[in-house]
């Protein structure tokens, strides 16, 4: 029996990849001779450079510009002419000194010393992938480190996206010149737009710390800054494109300026990967996240590897820290059963911190079901 485990990261828990190796051991104490391949896989977030070098891809390491001035190492992935990077790695939340956010003032810069850094290896086609960003600034930093200047008053604009509302002018001539050889990718799902009510700053800088004040403040920063590129630099107008508000206006700047195109992060994964193919050869696919609910019936991970499941004709199950989904939408969504480890320990916490033992639990109760005969693989269809 061959068994594909393609899940996500459970966040704040687990990894994909950790994910994968707890199934599997579970697995294996009541099926000893089961076939496991476990790819880990992502949405175009955290995970995503794993998923590269899962797939062959060679790590890199170079030293950036953190999220508030800061020096941080961050590591992308390379094969040949194509590279990965994790926005994350750079600008990310995780990276902020002592976790402390810094919504008005932090800075994607990092993440444009990191295409910097693909390019500077000869690389040609960059997958950026976004999510758990720090910044709320439009993408200023990535351009300015990538050649674009940016005035205010007599020098330079500071860092953060609330500095933009004070711009006086943008010249994108110094970009750097191999960006227009480049192919970008924008690994994102999300497909709001850069400013309003379902923008970057009013959707998602809350969770970066920013009050209704801030939200306001960093709303006509972003505004600003949009009208100058557009009027000052001449980019077509993309603020209301899909994905513009994703990563803090990342998107925004990535499409308007980079010439990127978007792609869903768990697409940009396959054709990395080659999950399909692997999928075929499987008899039962094991995917997951740590939260199933209506942001997954949305495109994320799980229902990325299920429909690829699904057109191969292989049967294909979830596991998860929780659900929120009913029958018909487990049913819509192409998953023959679900589990969640909410059913074993009801309590969060203890989930989160258990969720090894957990999923070697669930691992466990997908096998006696096998054994069983009651839970179906492609070879008993």
């Amino acid at each position: 029996m061959r068994i594909l485990i393609a899940s996500d990261k459970f966040k704040g828990s687990a990894t994909g990849a950790e994910v994968a190796e707890a199934l599997a051991l579970g697995i294996r104490e009541i099926i000893p001779d089961a076939e496991i391949e476990a790819v880990p896989v992502a949405d175009g977030g955290e995970g995503t450079v794993d998923a590269a070098l899962a797939s062959g891809f060679e790590a890199v390491t170079v030293s950036v510009t953190g999220p508030t001035g800061e020096a941080v190492a961050a590591r992308f992935a390379v094969h040949g002419t194509d590279a990965v990077i994790e926005m994350a790695a750079a600008s990310g939340l995780d990276v902020l000194p002592g976790g402390v956010k810094a919504a008005l003032t932090a800075t994607s810069r990092g993440t444009g010393e990191l295409i910097a850094a693909a390019l500077d290896r000869g690389c040609t086609t960059i997958v950026l992938g976004v999510g758990g960003s720090a910044n709320t600034d439009g993408g200023a930093g990535m351009l300015q480190a990538l050649g674009v200047s940016l005035r205010a008053g007599d020098g330079d604009a500071p860092p953060g996206g609330a500095a933009l509302v004070a711009l006086d002018s943008i010249d994108v001539s110094g970009l750097d010149p191999r960006i227009a050889g480049a192919t970008i990718v924008l690994a994102s799902d999300v497909d709001n737009p850069l400013l309003g009510d379902r923008g970057a700053a009013a959707v998602f800088a809350p969770q970066k710390g920013a009050s209704a004040d801030d939200v306001a403040a960093l709303e006509a920063g972003l505004s600003r800054f949009a009208a100058l590129l557009e009027v000052q630099a001449g980019v077509r107008p993309s603020a209301e494109l899909p994905g513009a508000g994703a990563a803090g206006g990342v998107g925004y700047a990535a499409l308007a300026v980079l010439g990127a195109r978007r792609e869903p992060g768990i697409d940009v994964i396959q054709r990395l990967t080659g999950l399909g193919e692997r999928i075929a050869d499987a008899d039962l696919v094991i995917t997951g996240e740590g939260s199933l609910d209506d942001q997954s019936l949305g495109g994320k991970t799980p229902l990325g590897v299920a429909a690829a499941a699904r057109a191969a004709g292989v049967p294909v199950i979830a596991v998860c820290g929780r659900s929120t989904l009913d029958e018909r939408e487990i049913a819509a969504a192409g998953f023959r059963e679900v589990y969640a480890l909410s059913a074993i320990e009801p309590d969060p916490a203890v989930s989160m911190a258990e969720a090894r033992r957990l999923l070697e639990s669930v691992g466990r109760q997908i096998a006696a079901q096998l054994a069983a005969h009651s839970l179906t693989t492609r070879s008993r269809l």
